[in-house]
């Protein structure tokens, strides 16, 4: 593996758990500390791996909802935190208050959690992801969590889970009964960006290595050109890269795709000077949204957007396309560069659903209903 995990921990109410078992298979510098290990630098945290309990709500609205913005309403179970990996541009670097590597090893405990929240809205198809705080697979071959999570969602009616990576760790994956109700996703880069950007992460050949596996194990794939970063020749490279992922899977297995790009908190930018040198991510002009994070300038956006828009549009047939949305994004920008704009949060919701509905019969359990998803403040 490429982790160079030097201590590994658990909590003691863990100790029956499949992840420990798994965990402990693999090595024997185990130890049961009487606290929390607590590393507070996010970078010297990647090498410790706690197994933890179920602390307080884990299943919960994605962080980044916002009413200025048209977000995608996705729900997020919070499964992992903090990540192997070291890419420039993640926001954990100047987020987190405990940087230690920390699975949640009870995964029973979540998925409780998960249906009773999900049976109070037994209208609403819920789509979840564990990538919030970490990468989804990037710790898998160690602990095993997602695939438990993958059995448990393929017997949910009303939930779909989204296991989102820049990994290619999907070998436990492949022989699990998972009923369609997994989505797994990848962030995708040129490999420009992802050896210049995105350290440690698999190569852009070995994700759509990956790909072709689950696809051919029957899940369905989710695609994330988020973040979108400039660069000499970044014209090319995403549209080369657009037609490459299209000539590795079938765009009929692809459920979604998002599009955004870089976007950091101010006060990152003196954290990515100091932790990445050698990059220029913070050389580009960018000004402060209305969230107050620092993005590229609207026009420069608005042409990354339109031309990755338009490349992935010539690649796929007229009559099966995935659903495509912007990210964290208002609905000017969706107009100049989808030409149109969901009003209101649970719009948007309400159109990813019902485009699965329409594409996969049989995954969404009923039609859904716009008058019960749209019940937030129009944009």
């Amino acid at each position: 593996m490429k982790h160079k995990i030097k201590h590994f921990y658990y909590d003691a109410s863990q100790a029956q758990s499949q992840a420990v078992s798994q965990f402990k298979s693999l090595t024997a510098k185990t130890h049961i500390p009487s606290s929390v290990p607590k590393i507070t630098h996010y970078r010297e945290g990647k090498s410790a791996l706690y197994l933890t309990q179920k602390q307080g709500a884990a299943f919960k609205p994605c962080a980044s909802l916002n009413p200025e913005y048209v977000c995608c309403n996705v729900q997020v179970l919070d499964a992992v935190s903090n990540c192997p990996y070291d890419c420039s541009y993640c926001f954990l670097q100047n987020y987190l208050n405990n940087g230690t590597l920390q699975v949640t090893a009870d995964v029973d405990a979540m998925i409780e959690e998960v249906r009773t929240k999900t049976a109070l809205q037994p209208w609403r198809f819920f789509r979840i992801g564990t990538w919030e705080l970490g990468d989804s697979l990037a710790l898998e071959p160690l602990t095993g969590t997602s695939a438990q999570l993958i059995k448990a969602f393929a017997g949910m009616k009303n939930a779909l889970l989204e296991l989102r990576t820049k990994s290619d760790y999907v070998e436990n994956l492949l022989d699990i009964d998972h009923q369609q109700r997994t989505v797994v996703s990848w962030t995708v880069n040129p490999q420009t960006i992802i050896k210049r950007e995105e350290f440690r992460t698999a190569s852009m050949a070995a994700r759509l290595s990956a790909m072709q596996q689950v696809e051919k194990a029957g899940y369905l794939i989710a695609l994330h050109f988020d973040p979108m970063l400039l660069f000499d020749g970044w014209e090319a490279d995403y549209q080369a890269l657009v037609k490459e992922i299209f000539t590795h899977i079938s765009s009929q297995s692809v459920v979604w795709i998002s599009i955004g790009s870089l976007r950091f908190n101010p006060e990152m930018k003196r954290t990515i000077e100091q932790n990445f040198p050698g990059s220029h991510l913070t050389t580009a002009e960018m000004i402060a949204g209305p969230d107050g994070k620092m993005r590229y300038v609207k026009p420069k956006r608005v042409e990354m957007y339109q031309h990755l828009y338009q490349t992935i549009q010539s690649c796929l047939p007229s009559d099966d396309k995935p659903f495509v949305y912007l990210c964290m994004e208002r609905w000017d920008m969706w107009d100049k560069v989808l030409g149109y704009h969901p009003h209101s949060i649970g719009h948007l919701d309400y159109l990813m659903v019902r485009s699965l509905a329409q594409r996969f019969p049989g995954l969404v359990h009923q039609n859904p209903d716009l008058a019960l998803y749209d019940n937030r403040e129009a944009f």
